[in-house]
């Protein structure tokens, strides 16, 4: 009889992470056979990198972390798990594409953002619901809120704003904000913030902590789209990518560290009581 089911259970949670991985990279690293490395001074090119390796590292300890908690979280774990894995995908599409281009990996980049951002705003939801105080139309109205602004900066940051007239690059940076805004708002003002002071002490935790990285955490994204598209004298694509990686790197597993260890106190008061 197996005395330690449980640690089977790990293994094969991390064995499936790594066999993703394993599955996947190959084309990425067949495309780097065919081009140049990664220079010393790329530091563009070196923060992809580090991204690259947060991302995947993230996601399966949220992945092995998922067996350690009560039922109630596992669904925000997963999530978790789920916005840095897709990350990682993206990511090492997005650094062959600097090494090889030395240009913005912007398409792929706003692909990400439009699966991971609506399920960091899910995140909001999942913990409220938990313990029966969210609702469907606060989750709706985030969620229109953070595509609005998701679709601005890609109609600004590409070009294919020219699609709907003379509208400029700030014109779309400023519908952009104002979605931005209007998701603060909510979660420390509004219906959202007034729900989650019903919770528990672990899901305010993790609401607040969240709701900070929204605040704090999200605002390097508008510096970064500043400074690569002129709107910032002195700085350009370069400048701008090192800010989005860093921003990816503390909003996406900042995130999730937040539900990970509410979620974690929580169970952990559950069993002493």
């Amino acid at each position: 009889m197996d005395r330690n089911p449980f640690l089977k259970k790990r293994t094969a949670v991390v064995g499936g992470a790594l066999a993703l991985a394993a599955i996947t990279i190959p084309s990425a690293a067949a495309q780097t056979a065919e081009t140049v490395g990664l220079e010393a001074t790329d530091y563009v090119g070196i923060s992809f990198w580090i991204a690259t390796a947060m991302m995947l590292a993230t996601t399966v300890f949220f992945l092995v972390e998922r067996q350690n908690v009560a039922a109630k979280w596992k669904t925000s774990m997963s999530v978790a798990a789920l916005v840095t894995g897709i990350a990682w995908y993206h990511y090492t599409y997005m650094r062959q594409h600097w090494v090889d281009n030395g240009s913005s990996p912007i398409v792929y980049r706003y692909i990400d953002w439009l699966l991971t951002v609506p399920l960091q705003i899910a995140e909001f939801y999942l913990i409220l619901a938990a313990i029966g105080v969210a609702s469907v139309v606060m989750f709706r109205n985030l969620m229109i809120a953070s595509i609005v602004m998701l679709v601005a900066g890609f109609f600004g940051e590409t070009g294919a704003w020219e699609i709907f007239g003379d509208a400029s690059t700030e014109i779309w940076w400023a519908i952009g904000m104002a979605g931005w805004i209007y998701i603060i708002y909510e979660i420390f003002k509004g219906s959202i913030n007034d729900a989650a002071q019903q919770a528990s002490e672990s899901v305010q935790f993790a609401f607040n902590s969240m709701r900070w990285i929204v605040l704090v955490g999200w605002a390097i994204y508008p510096l970064g789209y500043m400074m690569g598209n002129d709107m910032i004298p002195g700085f350009g694509e370069g400048d701008m990518n090192i800010i989005y990686n860093l921003a990816d790197l503390v909003n996406k597993t900042a995130f999730g560290m937040m539900v990970w260890y509410a979620a974690t106190m929580d169970t952990k008061a559950a069993a002493s009581e």
